[in-house]
């Protein structure tokens, strides 16, 4: 049994995470440019260089001492993000949205003390959030309100659209919709939705949740698929223009919609996981090696495409329904 599904996956194409790791990640990700995608303070310096969108950064506390002067910097902000910069998975982020009587709210209504927020900061120097354990900084900056877009969709905390990206050539999309179990956040594993999102047109699929195929949101009953992202265009060609911003060949692209400043890129992923199959009804292998032939055509006659070229070849190739995984599960 184990044997037939394995062949059933190869042939639909669909990407394992050894596959993914000996393939892609470790054919393409050079070991000395992971700190540009592992530290979130690295990756915002290089994209604000490149002209690439991302949330405002307020301050950087890398120190107890930076933590006491934390206050008075933020006097006149009612609300902000604070997460630790080689943070994974969500893990330490904190999200304040109004401020009452000298505390500080947070999504979920909690009220904080500025000790709170101290010792809070001090978990994410310490290093307990961050890849490896090691010491950390803490990043404070703009909070993105989600485009109304979402409100149907999606339950408190910001969606954000994960973007694999292969040698600058976007080969799939991924929605992911915070839900009540989820706690507001945008994370598969804590219990968000995946929603799959046709390449061509920014449209939304069905969805998964816990590797299962669905087609409503759990916690608003509203149908996930059918739903136009605004921006679309842009949003692609962010995620295509990483590749340039880092030189990493196989990368997850995270960016938000924010209802007044527009798509902009939140994090990028080396080691992106593969739930994004399952959302989309693909599999990345077969997307990942018609890219792989389409570059090795382009080598051989000598020519680079653009950005844009890039983009209009993968919204023409990658149609939506052009594979069935049916209720094949996919390792994330």
């Amino acid at each position: 049994m184990f044997f037939k599904t394995w062949r059933a996956l190869r042939q639909r194409g669909v990407m394992g995470i050894n596959q993914r790791n000996g393939d892609y990640v470790l054919r393409y990700n050079r070991r000395h440019l992971y700190p540009l995608v592992d530290d979130k303070l690295l990756t915002k310096e290089r994209a604000l260089g490149a002209g690439i969108r991302v949330p405002d950064l307020y301050a950087v506390v890398d120190s107890e001492h930076d933590i006491s002067r934390l206050p008075k910097k933020l006097a006149d902000r009612t609300d902000f993000v604070i997460k630790p910069a080689q943070g994974a998975g969500g893990d330490g982020i904190l999200v304040i949205t109004d401020r009452f009587e000298g505390l500080y709210r947070t999504t979920s209504g909690r009220l904080l003390t500025e000790d709170d927020i101290g010792h809070h900061l001090s978990g994410i120097l310490s290093g307990i959030y961050s890849l490896g354990g090691h010491r950390d900084r803490a990043l404070v900056e703009y909070r993105v309100t989600p485009d109304k877009v979402f409100s149907a969709i999606s339950f408190e905390g910001v969606p954000d659209i994960r973007i694999i990206v292969l040698c600058g050539y976007p080969v799939m999309a991924m929605l992911r919709l915070p839900t009540r179990q989820s706690q507001g956040k945008a994370n598969l594993h804590q219990g968000a939705i995946g929603v799959g999102v046709d390449l061509a047109t920014g449209i939304t699929l069905n969805g998964t949740w816990h590797n299962r195929v669905i087609q409503r949101h759990p916690d608003t009953a509203n149908p996930v698929a059918g739903v136009q992202l605004p921006d679309w265009h842009e949003f692609m060609r962010l995620a295509a223009s990483c590749y340039e911003l880092t030189g990493l060949g196989y990368l997850g692209v995270d960016l938000v919609l924010d209802k007044d400043r527009g798509p902009m890129m939140l994090e990028l992923n080396a080691r992106p996981g593969l739930s994004i199959q399952v959302a989309n009804d693909a599999g990345l292998a077969k997307r990942c090696a018609r890219v792989e032939r389409h570059i090795d055509q382009l080598n051989a006659t000598g020519r680079n495409e653009s950005v844009e070229e890039r983009l209009q070849y993968c919204q023409q190739k990658f149609a939506t329904g052009e594979l069935s995984m049916g209720s094949v599960p996919v390792s994330s």
